[in-house]
C-alpha cells in the first residue's frame, strides 16, 4: 500500500488530519504522522515537524496545514521525494503546488477522505 506522510497530524479527534490517519490505517496504508505536538495516532508516534524527520519511500504527502504555515516546510516536504502531494480543502497553495510539480511530483487539490472512499487513492 501507499506510505503516506500526514503533515499536520494531530491527536485531536475533531480534526480532519486525525480522520485521515484513521481512514488511511483502515484502508491498510502505512502512515507517518508529522505535526507540531507530540502524541500518538493509531499506534504511530507523531514526529515533530521542526526536527525535519527523515522518511524513506514516501508515496504520498497529504497536507493538513494552511498555506500561511507551509513556506517554512517547503524544502522539508520536497526532501521527502513524494510521488504526489494532496492539498486537502483549505491547504491549497498555488506557489507550493508549482514547486511540487517542478520537483517531478504530482500536486493534487482533493480530499484524502473522499479519494479513499471513492477508491481514487
Amino acid at each position: 500500500m501507499k506510505k503516506t506522510v500526514i503533515i499536520g497530524a494531530t491527536t485531536n479527534k475533531d480534526r480532519y488530519a486525525y480522520l485521515a490517519a484513521e481512514m488511511l490505517t483502515e484502508y491498510h496504508h502505512e502512515i507517518v504522522p508529522v505535526g507540531i505536538k507530540k502524541g500518538e495516532v493509531f499506534g504511530k508516534a507523531i514526529l515533530e515537524i521542526q526536527t525535519r524527520p527523515e522518511v524513506q519511500d514516501v508515496d504520498t504527502v497529504t497536507m493538513y496545514i494552511g498555506p500561511q504555515r507551509q513556506p517554512e516546510h517547503y524544502q522539508y516536504i520536497l526532501s521527502l521525494k513524494p510521488k504526489r502531494v494532496i492539498f486537502n480543502p483549505g491547504t491549497e497553495n498555488s506557489e507550493f503546488e508549482k514547486m511540487v510539480e517542478q520537483s517531478g511530483a504530482e500536486a493534487i487539490e482533493a480530499c484524502t477522505l473522499v479519494m479513499l472512499r471513492s477508491r481514487q487513492y
